[in-house]
């Protein structure tokens, strides 16, 4: 294996010089495209089937670490197999190859979530799996461990045992998870450097994200990129000290050059701080962070929320408590790479969208310049410089008059605003604009047009078939036009300056109208009561054409029916065509899940039936929806009066069974008897 290392660092040394942890003038957007737990929404068949949406926005996106994890379900960071399992919580390894070369056809990278701080064991504490790949057989030993794993545990279970663990000490922080890998061992640094070679070169993936980077030194990231050569780089140094993140950037040099960008935990905590705080100082925004610092800000990784600061459903974490919108548009129009949290994407996406459209007019790249405007305890004003021009960020109160007083309209045009933002461009960009990003709007969407001009008479002209706009085709109408867009289209809007349509802005909205066709209604017996007793019934559902909308764990469901003298709890879904078809989960909220329900279209009847791994589930639509046919229950060879008594109290639940008594009270026990109890059960009296 030494001559493996050898040879590789022999041939990849003239390419050292190219490695750089991350573009330089960079102008892309990143994706975190999980949360916690996020295993249904996110799975690689569904990421891949919004390609084309992503696409149009983002230039990355990340994802959870692909191969098959110890644990099952899992998020990956319990890292098992490295190179022989990808059949993971996500997915196949064959749906993991489409997603990644789909993403690729679209122009967008993927970004894996590498996790080599620590790795499971198969049957003990220092066992790992031998892989072998590329007909090379690839294993971790005991002595791959380091000496003090687990705050000496593993050390002691080591010598009861007969296993010896590595003779060096761990080079960064412990954690008793798993087992912590030494990576001054050539053992170990050959694995990984396989492993990291399989990922770009097999796997198809354009650059990592390294996890846990805390629990080793940050010179094992310089000579792993810098062999490797991934195109991005960006490391988990969890530090809310701007200096401590910037000497970890340092720390991965390899002959002078930088080799990893890092997240910007500083950026992210300042933003926390403004606005978690019940008296919001947006001032504070133009706090220290990584991004901040114009000699890192190219290595910066912005972010306001991830999958360990999110709210979760039983543990709150420090999730961000309010002004999500205006902190996107913060981190949207900065430089360093922004990456968007994947349920403010869901929650969020069309303002997200014309943010996202905003930054890329006016150019804003990582290493961009900015001036803080003005601010106080109420909002905080900020000039970008892109490469095409420069943009103005207002967040917090944006109508405050200190603020709006402030504006010279004649410099600044109001391109874009929602909840507690508002972006204003530089009149120099000379450029039409739509304040409405492309995508689905329900019924219709009331957009503005504006001319982004020094000449206060600029004129606009419009089409909507997706025609190129000129003087003579096309609707003129003046700058701060508002258009009523009812019906799918493509709408084009291009600034006329002397006659001349000097640009055109592109918008595709896709309009959909009040559903009228067919419903499906899904029933679920109460499990709230005895033996299930659950506190909380939620219904989580999905489908292939991305219909529903739901975030795990889906929709809280309160309604509830009585059919057949039985609690049902029920939610109501849209069948869009003849072969519609959508998919269900039941659970608690989170926890609790029933196995998936799959192939619905119609009105259907369940209840939960056990309890193993996840509940399972029995289809009971024909006993509670079909005609009441009476067979010989009580097996006496006859079907008669006993055998309706049989039903009709197993029905009612009663053990053991007794007899149909008067109930008309006309004296006499018989088939008028029956249709009552019958019509009773039924709720008709």
């Amino acid at each position: 294996m030494k001559k493996f290392l050898s040879t590789a660092l022999g041939l990849l040394m003239p390419m050292l010089l190219l490695a750089q942890g991350w573009p330089s003038n960079y102008g892309g957007v990143m994706l975190q495209g999980f949360y916690w737990d996020s295993y249904t929404p996110t799975k690689w068949t569904r990421l891949t089937a919004q390609a084309d949406e992503l696409a149009q926005y983002f230039d990355l996106v990340w994802i959870p670490q692909s191969a098959r994890a110890k644990s099952s379900p899992s998020m990956g960071y319990d890292p098992l197999y490295w190179f022989s399992n990808y059949n993971s919580s996500f997915g196949s390894e064959a749906e993991l190859r489409t997603m990644i070369s789909t993403f690729k056809q679209k122009g967008l990278g993927t970004i894996g979530d590498v996790v080599i701080n620590h790795r499971g064991n198969v049957s003990n504490w220092v066992d790992f799996p031998a892989e072998t790949y590329n007909g090379v057989t690839y294993q971790l030993q005991s002595t791959d461990i380091c000496k003090n794993d687990d705050g000496g545990a593993t050390l002691r279970w080591a010598n009861q045992n007969g296993f010896s663990l590595s003779a060096n000490n761990d080079t960064g922080e412990d954690w008793s998870g798993m087992r912590d890998l030494d990576h001054k061992s050539e053992n170990v640094q050959n694995n990984v450097l396989a492993y990291l070679n399989m990922l770009l070169n097999d796997l198809g993936y354009t650059g990592f994200r390294y996890d846990m980077v805390k629990g080793f030194t940050s010179s094992f990231i310089g000579l792993y990129n810098s062999t490797s050569q991934p195109e991005f780089s960006v490391g988990e140094y969890w530090d809310g000290n701007a200096t401590n993140v910037q000497n970890w950037i340092n720390g991965t040099k390899v002959d002078s050059k930088v080799q990893s960008a890092a997240f910007d935990f500083p950026f992210r905590y300042t933003a926390r701080d403004v606005v978690n705080n019940t008296t919001k100082k947006w001032t504070a925004l133009g706090g220290t962070s990584v991004m901040s610092n114009s000699s890192y800000r190219r290595y910066a990784v912005t972010f306001i929320e991830n999958h360990d600061t999110e709210k979760r459903t039983n543990d709150n974490q420090d999730p961000i408590k309010a002004d999500t919108l205006a902190l996107n548009a913060y981190m949207l129009s900065m430089p360093g790479t922004p990456c968007v949290f994947l349920k403010h994407w869901i929650d969020c996406k069309q303002d997200i969208k014309g943010m996202i459209d905003v930054r890329k007019a006016v150019g804003i790249k990582n290493t961009s310049n900015y001036l803080p405007y003005r601010s106080n305890k109420e909002y905080y004003a900020v000039i970008v410089t892109g490469a095409n021009g420069k943009l103005l960020t207002v967040v917090g109160n944006t109508n405050h008059e200190n603020i709006v007083d402030a504006i010279d309209t004649d410099i600044w045009i109001n391109v874009a605003d929602g909840y507690h933002y508002r972006y204003y461009m530089d009149a120099a960009l000379e450029m039409p604009w739509i304040d409405k990003a492309s995508g689905t709007y329900d019924n219709s969407v009331v957009v503005r047009l504006t001319a982004v001009s020094e000449n206060p008479a600029a004129q606009l002209v419009y089409t909507t078939d997706g025609s190129q706009p000129t003087a003579s085709n096309g609707t003129r109408v003046a700058s701060g036009t508002s258009l009523t867009i009812d019906d799918s289209m493509t709408l084009k809007v291009g600034l006329l300056d002397g006659g001349t349509v000097t640009k055109v802005e592109t918008r595709v909205y896709d309009i959909v109208k009040p559903f009228e066709g067919p419903w499906a209604t899904i029933y679920l017996k109460d499990p709230t009561v005895a033996p299930y007793n659950w506190n909380a019934i939620f219904f989580y559902a999905w489908d292939s054409e991305d219909k529903i909308g739901d975030v795990w764990p889906g929709v809280r469901v309160n309604a509830d029916t009585t059919i057949r003298n039985k609690k049902f709890f029920y939610r109501v879904f849209p069948v869009y065509s003849e072969n519609y078809t959508f998919n269900l989960i039941f659970n608690k909220g989170g926890s609790g899940q029933s196995v998936d329900i799959t192939g619905l279209n119609s009105d259907r009847y369940f209840e939960i039936t056990s309890t193993t791994n996840k509940y399972t589930v029995r289809d009971i639509t024909d006993l509670m929806t079909g005609d009441i046919l009476v067979g010989d229950v009580t097996g006496d060879g006859q079907v008669d009066i006993s055998d309706v008594n049989a039903v009709i109290n197993m029905m009612l639940g009663k053990t053991p069974i007794t007899d149909v008594g008067d109930v008309t009270g006309d004296g006499n026990v018989d088939i008028s008897d029956v249709n009552a109890v019958i019509n009773i059960m039924l709720g008709k009296g």
